[in-house]
């Protein structure tokens, strides 16, 4: 959730922010009028109970026509004060729901508007000229079923429609990416975890998720538990109300899932192949960091995403997400697009996001502080970040970028180790 504090000491930086987000100011006065009324609620509240206890005193020491005169104010008293306790408690929920309701500010210099009006800030690499090699590329199923790499109509049989089964070299291009980006992350310090892909409303809504109006959300109702459409919900929810210890730097773990989404509202939109599906791999960075780091972890994360692209051998741009796209929680994001040249455009292939105290907050998650002179001084919420490495959509561009006139995947030379040193991948069929 934001910082009241900070939201009221300057409401014209969240205000901004929700313009540009395309979404209500208004809000942001109705947080701060929330504030006022639950303070004062509060104040009633506790000054007719230090009555009501003050009159109690008085009631022990009193006898006769006195104590029953106090003893009729003292019920008098007592209704007021139960009448005041229950106002406080609406004035409570009431703020706490209009807090909740309002999106992590955007960073200075974050794009307004929807969707489409992101900003690239750079394009790296050069998509191949298929015509002035003399063939015309195929798309990424075509390719992946003439290699024996994907069966959708099976997977449509089993689970229905954007379900399919990764099989034979298909199977293991994607554990070869998933591993090479998890010994990347290894080596840049990441704790690897493999973790839950089933978690409770507190640890979704925590995330920044809406657990009662986001139709891309998988629930289990007989159990109240959520699937995860990222390990970033898992993670976040790891450490929820602890305190951590920051002192040698931000924690960064790499969290490895199956991920589930509904796509709600894709209907017609990315059917065929593996572009889009409700259930896919992927390899999280997640990092927990002090607040004053989180910019500069950002651009470590962008950087090591780019990293794993770059051994892609796969061209992309970097775009830098428009406020109105970011969702709850993110403050910035970035998303590198690899280009596919079946659709000759690019698509998401990471996405990297900065969402400052956003989620800790909400999770409670703390950091211990230390003063200059080894004294503690306390505790104060924690950034947190996210980022792609690898996930089953890169299929797509490594498939469709590699691609040779005979059919055949050329694999980028990073990833031969990692396929026992195979260097082409043979048409079947």
């Amino acid at each position: 959730m934001i910082d009241t504090k900070d939201l009221i000491e300057h409401p014209e930086k969240y205000r901004a922010s929700q313009r540009a987000r395309q979404e209500d100011e208004s809000l942001v006065d109705l947080v701060i009028s929330a504030q006022q009324t639950r303070n004062e609620a509060i104040a009633r509240f506790e000054s007719l109970r230090a009555e009501q206890k003050a009159f109690g005193k008085q009631v022990a020491q009193a006898s006769g026509e006195e104590k029953d005169r106090l003893l009729a104010e003292v019920k008098d008293l007592s209704q007021r004060v139960k009448t005041a306790e229950a106002a406080s408690n609406e004035a409570e929920e009431t703020f706490r729901t209009l807090q909740r309701r309002v999106p992590n500010p955007i960073h200075d210099g974050v794009p307004p508007g929807g969707e489409d009006d992101f900003d690239v800030l750079r394009t790296e690499g050069t998509p191949r000229d298929f015509a002035a090699e003399g063939f015309t590329p195929k798309d990424h199923l075509e390719l992946a079923e003439s290699l024996g790499a994907v069966d959708m109509e099976r997977g449509a049989k089993t689970s229905g429609a954007r379900f399919y089964f990764l099989q034979g070299v298909g199977a293991r291009l994607e554990l070869a990416m998933m591993q090479m980006g998890m010994d990347q992350a290894l080596a840049a310090g990441f704790t690897p975890m493999i973790t839950p892909t089933l978690v409770r409303p507190e640890t979704m809504q925590g995330t920044g998720f809406d657990v009662e109006h986001d139709d891309e959300i998988y629930r289990l109702e007989r159990d109240d538990l959520y699937l995860t459409g990222t390990s970033e919900v898992a993670i976040a929810g790891y450490h929820a109300d602890e305190i951590l210890d920051l002192a040698d730097g931000p924690s960064r773990i790499a969290g490895w899932s199956t991920c589930y989404r509904r796509e709600a509202g894709s209907h017609g939109k990315d059917t065929r192949g593996i572009l889009r599906v409700h259930q896919f791999n992927k390899l999280e960075m997640f990092v927990y960091c002090s607040a004053e780091d989180s910019t500069a972890e950002h651009d470590r994360l962008l950087a090591w995403e780019e990293q794993m692209l770059a051994k892609m051998e796969l061209p992309y741009r970097v775009v830098d997400i428009a406020a109105g796209d970011l969702g709850m929680s993110a403050a910035r994001k970035f998303d590198c697009e690899g280009w596919v040249p079946s659709q000759e455009t690019y698509r998401e292939l990471t996405s990297t996001s900065d969402c400052t105290t956003f989620q800790a907050r909400r999770l409670n998650i703390r950091e211990r502080r230390t003063a200059d002179d080894g004294a503690k001084a306390g505790t104060r919420p924690v950034a947190t970040l996210n980022g792609t490495l690898a996930t089953t959509r890169w299929l797509v561009a490594i498939l469709e970028n590699h691609q040779q006139a005979d059919g055949s995947v050329r694999v980028p030379e990073a990833l031969r180790p990692y396929l026992g040193g195979q260097e082409v991948l043979e048409p079947i069929r």
